[in-house]
């Protein structure tokens, strides 16, 4: 019989959190005091929807977009929260800001929420908001980014669309653990999953490019519309370079002249070795370089920026 966990445990003692701030139940709250119920359905059936924005140098970056697809998953799942957009933005606002940080990972969350006679009908449950603001974080260590992530295209298979609507971002990852698992057996350090046709999906908490000829491209069936998934698309027509989505098999992407992944937690992130084989040189690409500046100097756009003000913060 295994010892009871004591306080000094790392997954027990709130100590070992990350600094951050978070919201609940109408409050702030160090994030390691955040806790849900153990009867909440987000927890028992991964019923939620969320969003994650990061704030880079004190600015939020394309918060309404986050904001929009947040309330569109909301109501897809017919959840529905006591906050409007302004509320939520003042919410997130002020976590970043009771919580000091500069470069944050914010993410804001709707449960199913509990039922008072533990009811299976969904209908019955009342959804809970969750926000909370914690260091930024990054799919690739600073390493990984300036010498290229190692990935493996796995044989795991993505949840179709037709069971998940994937344009709601959701907790269905054990397909993408799964994918992780597979992909630390071969050695690499990232997984990329396939969809029901057999062709590149997505990857846990990432959208997948590839660039052949000039022409970058991306998965266009069984993957997240990630909102910096979108900001290439724009950011690739103002540069002027050809961008679209499509079907690419995995033999298309081994044959890629460049790979990177984007990501709101990271941004964009060069791959340079694939299924333990060097994609062309085993360098970053230009291009990837490229569209990786353009993507951070957008960071300076005001359009683009959601100031925060940390000399109001109060809560805790």
């Amino acid at each position: 019989m295994k010892n009871r966990p004591t306080i000094s445990d790392p997954y027990t003692d709130p100590n070992t959190y990350p600094p951050g701030v978070a919201f609940l139940d109408d409050q702030y709250v160090p994030v390691g005091a955040a806790k849900i119920s153990v009867l909440d359905n987000g927890f028992l059936h991964s019923d939620a929807t969320y969003d994650v924005v990061h704030v880079w140098q004190g600015a939020f970056f394309r918060l309404d977009l986050h904001l929009d697809r947040f309330f569109q998953g909301m109501d897809k799942l017919h959840m529905s929260i006591p906050y409007e957009k302004p509320q939520v933005t003042e919410i997130l606002h002020n976590c970043v800001a009771v919580s000091g940080l500069k470069n944050a990972y914010v993410e804001f969350i709707c449960t199913r929420g509990t039922s008072p006679t533990f009811s299976r009908d969904p209908r019955d449950a009342v959804n809970r908001f969750i926000a909370f603001a914690i260091p930024f974080a990054s799919v690739a260590s600073p390493e990984q980014m300036d010498r290229g992530l190692h990935v493996a295209i796995t044989d795991v298979v993505r949840i179709p669309p037709l069971s998940v609507d994937p344009t709601i971002k959701n907790y269905h990852w054990l397909d993408l653990v799964q994918g992780l698992y597979q992909a630390y057996e071969r050695g690499a350090e990232t997984a990329i999953l396939l969809d029901t046709n057999g062709n590149i999906a997505e990857g846990p908490g990432f959208n997948i490019f590839m660039v052949k000829d000039g022409t970058v491209l991306t998965p266009d069936y069984g993957v997240l519309m990630g909102i910096t998934r979108q900001t290439i698309f724009e950011l690739c027509q103002s540069l002027q370079i050809n961008c679209s989505a499509q079907g690419i098999s995995p033999l298309e992407l081994g044959a890629a002249d460049e790979v990177f992944i984007t990501s709101t937690a990271g941004g964009v992130m060069p791959v340079t070795n694939l299924n333990g084989k060097a994609i062309a040189a085993g360098q970053v690409g230009s291009l990837t370089r490229r569209i990786k500046d353009h993507y951070w100097r957008l960071h300076e756009q005001q359009t683009d920026r959601s100031v925060v003000d940390y000399g109001h913060a109060s809560g805790l």
